[in-house]
């Protein structure tokens, strides 16, 4: 395999071919290099697309008030359904399978203000578990415990940008500072960055949702209630969405099926979909660049028929001297995986360079970001034109072990 007379003469026979060995190798290069791109392409769209999906967990499941669509047991549509805290101890309690759990209330913006520093911002009472549903990230201090919702304490974690506005100069330690929410006074246990792309909600403020019905409404009602499924599998993740629907409509006497009393936003099946889409991209792109690839093969082959074609009296005093047709074979095959690996290695290295490019310069989008080549697609790339040279050079090798010397000799 590594005879350096057989190297020094496969050099010999490209170093004579010189444009010929080129637009082989270009043909190779090609598909190698739009694989590349393609894959690289179909990864920015995906972390695009992933990139909006951040910012809450993608098992999550969101049920919200609305109202009625449907007349039921005697009952007009267009009632209005209210959540209460019993709804959402009736699903913590009774659906079974959930992970992490939390309801909410609808505040909107509300005057925020520290010393002489004001702002209007998103208050968002919860419960704990909304913290991990949100996937808020805490820079300082912690998120809303337990022992805040029992105790209704006046405690807020507020976000990067609410800490940024309030807390200017040499004051700028905000965890255990005191700010007015509305004129009533709340300590600040925690600062947190909010991945999401809305502008309200990266100018938020979370509060135990016992200490808002307290202080600012007087009563238990709740806006919206999720959850996460934890490890559950599709179908047991449908089946708490269709146990928390019929628990509702129960709990609220509403028909079942009236899409429009409640809104169940279940990502974990949206993620599903998004998944199987680019599961499709993946292997429309394998398919398009592999036929790329063939088309290559068939160029690489078809000149290395030629090239066994030219050397057939050459071949054939090989043969008279007692070479076997495994050497011949190795030769024609060494030449061309030398042609296809080398001209592949070559596209490999500028589609990846494009690529880096292109994720450096490129202005922000938001569903196209850091298209790339992992190392995993490398390494399948570069086997790819180890195996495509055996494949282009494997026919022309064999037929040329097939030359009988007498033939040879007589071909001119």
């Amino acid at each position: 395999m590594f005879e350096v007379d057989k190297w020094q003469e496969i050099y010999s026979t490209i170093k004579k071919n010189k444009l010929r060995t080129f637009l082989t190798g270009f043909s190779v290069a090609w598909g190698i290099f739009m694989l590349i791109i393609l894959l690289g392409s179909g990864t920015g769209l995906e972390n695009g697309v992933r990139e909006q999906f951040k910012g809450s967990a993608t098992n999550g499941i969101w049920v919200s008030s609305g109202v009625t669509s449907k007349e039921f047991k005697g009952l007009n549509a267009g009632r209005m359904i209210s959540f209460t805290n019993e709804d959402y101890s009736g699903i913590k309690t009774n659906v079974k399978g959930h992970d992490r759990i939390s309801s909410r209330m609808f505040m909107g913006n509300m005057l925020v203000s520290y010393n002489d520093q004001y702002g209007s911002f998103y208050l968002s009472p919860c419960h704990p578990d909304y913290g991990i549903i949100k996937e808020v990230k805490m820079l300082n201090g912690r998120f809303l415990n337990q022992i805040d919702i029992n105790k209704t304490r006046k405690v807020a974690t507020i976000g990067e940008q609410v800490k940024s506005s309030l807390f200017k100069g040499n004051d700028t330690i905000a965890v255990g500072k005191f700010i007015k929410i509305n004129s009533v006074l709340f300590k600040v246990i925690g600062v947190f960055r909010d991945f999401s792309r809305n502008d309200d909600e990266m100018k938020r403020i979370y509060i135990p949702i016992t200490t808002a019905q307290r202080v600012y409404f007087g009563n238990n009602v709740i806006n919206q209630i999720s959850f996460t499924t934890g490890d559950a599998s599709p179908e047991q993740a449908n089946t708490m969405v269709s146990n928390t629907k019929t628990l509702l409509a129960k709990r609220h006497a509403f028909d079942e099926t009236d899409d429009r009393a409640i809104s169940i936003w279940n990502k974990s099946e949206e993620v599903r979909k998004f998944q199987a889409l680019f599961g499709g991209i993946r292997l429309f792109i394998w398919v398009i660049g592999i036929g790329t690839i063939i088309a290559g093969v068939v160029g690489v082959s078809n000149i290395m028929i030629i090239v066994v074609k030219e050397r057939t009296k050459e071949i054939g005093i090989r043969k008279a001297m007692g070479a076997t047709p495994s050497s011949i074979i190795s030769l024609i095959l060494q030449e061309s995986v030398l042609i296809t690996g080398f001209a592949g290695y070559i596209g490999l290295i500028l589609g990846v360079g494009l690529l880096e490019l292109v994720s450096k310069y490129m202005p922000e989008s938001e569903f196209f970001k850091n298209p790339e080549a992992d190392f995993s697609l490398a390494l399948s790339a570069t086997i790819l034109l180890v195996i495509v040279g055996a494949i282009a050079g494997f026919v022309p090798a064999m037929k040329a072990a097939r030359i009988k010397p007498v033939e040879a000799l007589k071909d001119e």
